[in-house]
């Protein structure tokens, strides 16, 4: 983490929010992992559940036949590559990692799941820690804060002592930008993404094409990526390690411009 990093998003779903990020055959999912490891990936985070706005709930098992082969294809084609595997599930995350996955990136930083953190816990894996309340089905409704800033900064807190406490110390913190958060919050949690410097965890910051830029901006995800990559911009000035991206090109350059200017 001693500059940024990117990693590349690969959706094993019919119904993720941007079209151009759904792979929903191993060979469309092999196809994106090998382009975006030639521009400059260093992590690829795998996901076959849809966490956009309301959308549709899937069992267990539909969500592990979707990404299992997708992960073990991967690992098989690309050995030398970092895999995360976006999952709210301790069943789903297991298997991922059995099948040659790295890290585990929970939306729901272990609201969903009772188990998650036991499960991180005994796996020894790296852990992404995300800010959500409710679900993907309800977070919109829940999207009110006192501070939305110093409420995210308190539940980091408090996950990361429970995780500590189980042994678990590999955590990277994201303030989960758009999930249980209007454009006005996002905007506040971006202006003051430094000031979670104080916990001393590495940070990772998930904009890409979400409607916190093209609410402002206007159109749709398909036209967000200029606004995408001044956010991104912004997000590693003040202090974002990892940026999770559906344009791995784009954001590599953003990071390359960045360190020549520092």
């Amino acid at each position: 983490m001693d500059s940024p990093k990117v990693m590349g998003i690969i959706n094993i779903t019919p119904d993720s929010f941007y079209a151009g990020s759904r792979k929903p055959s191993v060979d469309e999912a092999l196809q994106q992992a090998e382009k975006m490891l030639a521009d400059g990936a260093t992590f690829l985070d795998i996901g076959a559940y849809s966490s956009r706005p309301g959308a549709a709930d899937i069992a267990v098992s539909e969500e592990t036949d979707r990404l299992l082969p997708v992960i073990e294809a991967i690992v098989a084609t690309f050995p030398d590559a970092i895999l995360s595997v976006d999952t709210f599930r301790s069943r789903v995350a297991e298997a991922a990692v059995n099948a040659g996955a790295h890290m585990i990136n929970d939306i729901s930083g272990g609201t969903l799941d009772a188990d998650m953190f036991a499960t991180v816990a005994r796996l020894r894996v790296p852990y992404i820690l995300m800010h959500m309340k409710g679900t993907p089905q309800t977070m919109v409704q829940l999207a009110q804060y006192d501070d939305v800033f110093n409420e995210v900064l308190d539940y980091f807190v408090s996950k990361y002592q429970q995780l500590r406490q189980l042994g678990v110390h590999d955590v990277i913190i994201d303030p989960g930008f758009g999930f249980a958060k209007n454009q006005q919050q996002n905007y506040e949690l971006m202006s003051r993404l430094h000031d979670f410097d104080i916990l001393e965890l590495p940070l990772l910051a998930g904009i890409s094409r979400k409607k916190m830029v093209y609410g402002l901006l206007g159109g749709t995800a398909a036209d967000a990526l200029n606004g995408t990559t001044v956010l991104n911009t912004i997000a590693i000035n003040k202090g974002a390690n990892i940026l999770r991206v559906h344009d791995v090109k784009e954001a590599v350059e953003a990071v390359k411009i960045w360190e020549a200017c520092q």
